[in-house]
């Protein structure tokens, strides 16, 4: 398997189509379709399936192209790595955000950044924090912003803010608790029918880990491990569920969510900026995430980003 022929595949892939991909790469269209019949022949399986209009990639395919991208970007990454740092940055930088977080930092981060790097090809991937740190381990991706990631020997990890969590119910609901008339305690969380996602989500194991150190069971009536799903769902009746403002603030301006405070104590979610420990980690990944912090920094400072304070 050749790298050449990995950038062809991934031509063919992205143009779902082996004539259009020729006609891009100016070959011609026998010898192309040759080069996926032996990458098909090598690999033991099917990598496309074919058409009246041209190809469509197969679950094997799909597999290989996510892994080409990976390769490569390394291999292009390597040589951007060891030229002279007074050269301008050019290549492809990768960074991965949570959905609700991401919605918030990427545009201005995004135009900082381009006004800084203009050669470099930043690609945005959004994820959650377990999928996030499965990739940055795997150099699938550059940079991550990510929710309590665990400690990991591997793994740079920069706290730069915290995010309050709240309960979220449907804006139709009226809240009054025992304790307080528009909070809840963590003692209270119990009675409360739940829509959160599965342990694997770290957002999961923090609530539970509140839960358990003050003597309550959580009452889980869905797992919904899509934030999307779950505000859906909340928002038809079925439940109540845990997020931060972040994740809601369109829902509650639009009044179709309501969110209240979680008090005694307060409910939080640490927010981090991680890379790869790594001695010699590329002046432009050093760059970016100095650029990210200053971005949340500017959010959180504009009261932007609600419900956040910075460490």
């Amino acid at each position: 398997m050749e790298l050449r022929e990995l950038r062809n595949f991934m031509r063919v892939a992205r143009a779902g189509s082996v004539s259009r991909a020729a006609q891009e790469l100016r070959l011609a269209q026998p010898a192309l379709s040759r080069q996926i019949r032996k990458l098909e022949h090598e690999l033991g399986v099917s990598l496309f399936t074919r058409h009246g209009r041209g190809v469509r990639l197969s679950t094997a395919g799909s597999l290989l192209l996510e892994r080409a991208e990976t390769i490569t970007h390394l291999v292009h990454q390597a040589g951007e790595d060891i030229k002279d740092d007074g050269v301008p940055a050019r290549g492809r930088l990768t960074l991965g955000v949570p959905p609700a977080a991401g919605r918030l930092l990427v545009p201005l981060f995004a135009e900082r950044f381009h006004a800084a790097w203009p050669s470099t090809t930043l690609h945005l991937r959004e994820g959650v924090t377990s999928s996030l740190q499965e990739w940055l381990l795997e150099k699938r991706i550059d940079i991550a912003i990510l929710h309590n990631p665990p400690a990991h020997e591997a793994l740079d990890i920069r706290h730069i803010l915290r995010e309050r969590m709240l309960v979220v119910t449907p804006a139709s609901v009226r809240i009054k608790t025992r304790k307080h008339p528009a909070a809840f305690r963590i003692s209270e969380l119990g009675d409360l029918p739940l829509i959160l996602p599965n342990m694997a989500h770290n957002n999961r194991r923090l609530v539970e880990h509140a839960a358990h150190e003050h003597g309550v069971r959580l009452r889980i009536k869905i797992e919904a491990d899509s934030v999307a799903f779950a505000k859906a769902l909340v928002e038809k009746g079925l439940g109540y569920t845990i997020l931060t403002y972040a994740a809601v603030q369109e829902e509650v301006a639009r009044k179709t969510l309501a969110v209240y405070p979680i008090v005694r104590p307060t409910l939080s979610t640490q927010v981090t900026i991680v890379t790869l420990r790594d001695k010699q980690l590329p002046k432009l990944l050093h760059q970016t995430r100095d650029l990210l912090h200053d971005v949340c920094r500017t959010l959180v400072r504009n009261k932007t980003w609600t419900g956040a304070q910075l460490d």
